[in-house]
């Protein structure tokens, strides 16, 4: 079963999701929050495998509930996925930053979104690479070099040249192809670079990548 919680200041935003995820035998709403502040109590003491975040709520907003989620370890396992009217945006990519494991706009069709919620309770990003490249892109003007500089020097060469073509948007399947190895040796430099580098996803590596300088990004 998969357990959701919905935060979002909207009642009607909040009731048209349950109504959708109520629906679905392998899905179950534990909670729901109107404010930022009530979604982290909420996290806590339900531990839901997914937290649908509004990217935007009074007292503490989807971006602060995001990293707050993110930083503690008692909640490694819930997956916030947030929820924006607008598509891809500057909040968007401060979440990702923060660590969700991507976004959701929230006039999606009811399949998709059903869909997306299964993904991600997986642990999967719900962001494709490439499109967290172009947040980037448009966001990042130059590397900022924190503190996950210090993880890439843990970086064994493959796991960095991983992290690369990560960043390049290409899939397990792409990189395994490049590096002339196996899908599973990729998916493990992979998850390697993430443990090192404290990324909860590929969306937030490819954050990370970016950065620490690892990857520059474009100027035009």
């Amino acid at each position: 079963m998969i357990r959701v919680l919905l935060a979002d200041d909207q009642p009607l935003i909040r009731s048209g999701f349950r109504a959708l995820l109520d629906l679905e035998d392998d899905i179950e709403v534990v909670a729901e929050a109107s404010d930022g502040k009530e979604c982290l109590a909420l996290v806590k003491e339900h531990l839901p495998d997914i937290a649908l975040v509004d990217v935007q709520m009074p007292v503490v907003d989807g971006i602060e509930a995001t990293r707050r989620i993110a930083a503690d370890p008692a909640l490694a396992g819930v997956h916030v996925v947030i929820l924006t009217n607008y598509g891809m945006d500057e909040y968007v990519f401060n979440a990702l930053r923060a660590g969700a494991a991507g976004f959701l706009v929230k006039d999606i069709v009811p399949e998709d979104f059903l869909h997306a919620v299964r993904v991600a309770a997986r642990g999967d990003a719900l962001l494709a690479p490439s499109i967290t490249r172009k947040l980037i892109n448009r966001y990042i003007t130059e590397p900022l070099h924190t503190d996950a500089g210090t993880g890439l020097k843990e970086l064994t060469n493959r796991e960095r040249e991983a992290v690369v073509l990560v960043a390049q948007g290409l899939s397990n399947d792409q990189i395994a192809d490049r590096m002339v190895i196996s899908s599973l040796t990729a998916k493990t430099h992979i998850n390697r670079a993430m443990a090192k580098l404290h990324a909860r996803d590929r969306a937030q590596l490819v954050v990370l990548a970016y950065e620490s300088g690892l990857v520059v990004p474009r100027t035009s």
